[in-house]
């Protein structure tokens, strides 16, 4: 399905690994409820573990998800779902873009293929509940997911060498049905013979009932529910190079400025605008400072930038008022602070931040780790409208706090243990209180260990679950490999309760 070797997985290893999961599981229940720790945590809470359903309601079926959690009734994490793979060869290699999650199903991408799979089995390759072939390979994807557990994906026309991005599929997650398919125009910058190199890449996300797609030559918007273009804004002198959804919709704007000369550091400046994502209009327009090397979109409402001066990282983080003026600039102080956002040289996701987390009138920010005498860090809020500090939120020693997403008003954080020792965690942080809540507790065996590098993972939180995810898998230097390529963690008490139905 997605190479020949995994085609070859052998099933008895799969129903051994399987075995061998249930019995964890049910020796680790055995160990909570009689105070040991493997995955260790005394509390409990007073709720089911499952999402706020009575604040989800508030959103319409073509809104994009912002799920808000709760704590679960029992804060000891169990494992919910696993997949893997047993039989990667020397040189293999699966791309994996994009990771979602429904209450009942893990989607992953891989290679030209989505695949879904029932929440609560140990899986491999063959055990999807539905798979989704695709014309060529993921090209983009988005995190966003509407209410009714959809998103968008783009790939290629094919798999031949020099094939363009230009194909853009919405799917339902829990079925695997893509409900409707279109093709996207391209704009290449350079020579017709290799046009791949060059091409503009092009961009997706989500806003209310609607698909946007940058590719630079201009953005396109569809409707959700009948895949219909909704209308085409053109380049001009400006290329469309990604855009940010959710709430509101922002573009991005790269311009070249034909007066500041050949291989001038400003002959490359950049707009932001926003649009109305029905009609297409411009809202209004913000000019970037020309010294700025690139600019990422962190949120579209509130309007949040995150600029660097210099050749990659983020210096500052700038945040606009509802009619794109400026309000704050804050700064990052020479890498005190970091504001890690993903590679975007093959897949561009100008909003896809994941440690850069905005919510209830502030940015938070994971401080860079100290090393002596034991790993630590904190997480800083700084206030939107002042850019000045408002709370401090201390990770501890042998630990590291990073900013995943709001969660209504608090901000869910993984907790990662830097000895292995105390338990790794997901906790909720009150910006208002200062407040920490445990929401899971648990631990990793080592092959799950390198999962928690957010720079390698998709790290996602839904219905009251944890999941890792491998953005890319690569076969060993000999032999074959066993590789853990997604885990997800749950309350204890919900997969007892699975397990006894």
């Amino acid at each position: 399905m997605y190479t020949q070797s995994a085609l070859a997985a052998d099933g008895r290893q799969r129903n051994h690994r399987k075995k061998v999961l249930f019995l964890v599981v049910g020796a680790l229940l055995a160990v909570l409820l009689g105070g040991g720790a493997w995955l260790f945590l005394p509390a409990s809470g007073d709720s089911d573990g499952t999402s706020d359903k009575s604040a989800a309601a508030a959103q319409g079926r073509l809104d994009v998800r912002e799920t808000v959690e709760r704590r679960p009734a029992n804060v000891a994490g169990a494992m919910a779902f696993r997949f893997s793979v047993d039989d990667m060869s020397p040189g293999e290699r699966y791309e994996m873009p994009g990771m979602w999650a429904t209450d009942k199903i893990l989607a992953k991408g891989i290679n030209r293929t989505l695949v879904g799979f029932r929440i609560g089995t140990d899986a491999a390759v063959g055990d999807e509940e539905w798979n989704l072939r695709l014309s060529g390979p993921l090209c983009g994807v988005t995190r966003r997911v509407t209410v009714e557990n959809r998103t968008a994906v783009l790939f290629k026309e094919d798999d031949a060498q020099g094939a363009l991005c230009d194909r853009l599929a919405f799917v339902d997650l829990d079925t695997g049905e893509k409900l409707w398919e279109t093709g996207l125009p391209t704009s290449g910058l350079g020579t017709v013979s290799d046009p791949a190199e060059y091409q503009r890449t092009p961009s997706v996300t989500l806003t209310r009932a609607t698909v946007v797609v940058t590719w630079g030559g201009g953005s396109d918007a569809y409707d959700m529910d009948r895949g219909k273009r909704l209308w085409r804004s053109t380049a001009g002198e400006c290329a469309h190079m990604g855009a940010a959804g959710g709430r509101a919709l922002l573009v991005r704007l790269e311009c070249r400025d034909a007066g500041a000369g050949p291989g001038s550091s400003d002959a490359l400046t950049y707009k932001v605008r926003e649009l109305d994502p029905r009609s297409g209009g411009t809202r209004w327009t913000y000019s970037v400072a020309r010294h700025v090397k690139d600019v990422r979109l962190v949120s579209a409402d509130p309007a949040v930038l995150a600029t660097s001066a210099g050749d990659a990282e983020v210096t500052e983080l700038i945040s606009l008022d509802g009619r794109g003026g400026h309000r704050a600039t804050i700064a990052l102080r020479s890498g005190q602070y970091l504001g890690e956002c993903t590679d975007e040289t093959d897949r561009l996701s100008v909003e896809d931040c994941p440690t850069i987390v905005v919510g209830a009138g502030q940015v938070f920010l994971r401080s860079k780790e100290t090393g002596d005498p034991h790993t630590a860090n904190w997480i800083v809020g700084f206030d939107l409208a002042t850019g000045k500090t408002v709370k401090k939120f201390e990770s501890g020693q042998d630990q590291l706090l990073y900013p995943l997403r709001m969660s209504g008003d608090r901000l869910l954080a993984l907790r990662e243990s830097g000895d292995h020792i105390s338990p790794m965690g997901l906790v909720a942080l009150d910006p208002d209180t200062g407040e920490e809540t445990p929401y899971l507790y648990f631990d990793l065996p080592v092959e799950g260990w390198t999962l928690t590098d957010m720079q390698e993972s998709d790290v996602l939180v839904q219905d009251g679950r944890l999941f890792f995810g491998v953005k890319a898998a690569t076969g060993p230097d000999k032999g074959k490999s066993w590789q853990w390529l997604v885990l997800g963690v749950e309350s204890a008490a919900r997969s007892a309760g699975s397990a006894a139905r």
